[in-house]
């Protein structure tokens, strides 16, 4: 009987923590968002696309054409959480070593010479990569250690990430001349693939109104990366029913031809589907999108809430679906319809 009641106190106990952390979570996570908006007109899909993949330990890509506030989107977020921001504008002439660093001669104080490392702008909290589809993929390559194991080797040297480590690329979607598409294995290593559409006609009158008048807006910090760290660090103890794990793990199969859980529209037009990477990204993903429902657990609702941004850029389509104008959203709406959650067979 002691046993019993000791176990229910520390449920308890367990309980209380837990929803301390979630209104702790809820409570940055609105202040971020709040502290963006005021410089970044409209976009809220978008703004809360960015805040979850950065409470989730994620990358994100961000797609658009120009003029649509992509860089000072990442630019505002630096400074609303107080951390170090570094921005890499990728050109068709932009080395490795631009990115991660070179050697440098450098002179002692005592007259001589000494070879010292020089860390490059990737060596930041806050990375924004800027028409990353405008350099070689040569340099491109140069962000995949740095983008999965946060860390970049140079020579014998290896350099950690200062945490919260994130990178945010952007790309322009209708302008390709001189582009470098981004291999599968690089976009595989993006959380979240977010599209940046036009404003609508009321956000462009405020758009005018804080832009071309007078009015200078200051983004103030409301948190720190210490904060952003342990919020990384609560979204990972959130529990996952078994239900919403078979689901997340249905759906990235709906998008490999052939397997078990895909229908004909992805046999038809899809050449290569999501990696397990996927399941993962679903996963943090799905647990912020809980959290900012105020429950502490996932549901496959969360799931299907988040599948869009997370698998769009992980399918490769074939030369039938280009030729047909079938994009790899249009595929994840067939998926979606497909794949049914558990508990609804």
């Amino acid at each position: 009987m002691k046993t019993g009641f000791q176990d229910t106190i520390q449920m308890s106990r367990e309980a209380d923590i837990a929803r301390e952390g979630a209104a702790e979570f809820v409570d940055v996570f609105t202040r971020v968002r709040a502290e963006v908006s005021r410089m970044i007109v409209g976009q809220a899909g978008v703004i809360d696309g960015v805040l979850t993949a950065l409470m989730a330990g994620g990358h994100v890509l961000l797609e658009g054409v120009p003029g649509l506030g992509k860089t000072m989107l990442v630019s505002s977020l630096s400074r609303a959480v107080a951390v170090p921001f570094s921005r890499i504008q990728f050109t068709p002439d932009l080395m490795p070593a631009d990115i991660i660093g070179t050697t440098i001669l450098s002179e002692t104080a005592g007259g001589g010479h000494e070879l010292v490392f020089q860390e490059g702008p990737i060596v930041s909290n806050l990375v924004l990569a800027d028409e990353i589809n405008r350099a070689t993929p040569k340099t491109q390559s140069a962000l995949l250690e740095v983008m999965q194991e946060r860390q970049v080797t140079v020579g014998r040297r290896t350099i950690r990430m200062p945490e919260p480590f994130c990178v945010m690329a952007t790309q322009n979607p209708v302008d390709q001349e001189g582009t470098y598409p981004l291999p599968e294995a690089q976009l595989d290593r993006f959380l979240f693939k977010l599209i940046v559409d036009y404003p609508s006609e009321k956000d462009y009158h405020t758009i005018i109104d804080r832009t071309t008048s007078g009015e200078q807006i200051a983004i103030d910090p409301v948190t720190d990366a210490q904060t952003l760290c342990r919020m990384r660090d609560f979204v990972r103890q959130v529990p996952v029913t078994e239900a919403a794990k078979t689901y997340a793990i249905r759906l990235v199969m709906g998008t490999q031809p052939g397997s078990d859980y895909a229908c004909d529209a992805i046999d038809r037009n899809v050449s290569l589907g999501a990696s397990p990477r996927g399941v993962q990204g679903l996963m943090l993903a799905a647990k912020v999108q809980a959290l900012l429902d105020g429950r502490f657990a996932v549901s496959c609702d969360d799931i299907a809430a988040i599948a869009m941004p997370v698998l769009r850029h992980r399918l490769v389509v074939n030369f039938h679906a280009q030729a047909n104008d079938i994009t790899a959203d249009c595929l994840l709406d067939d998926v979606l319809g497909f794949v049914k959650p558990p508990h609804a067979v």
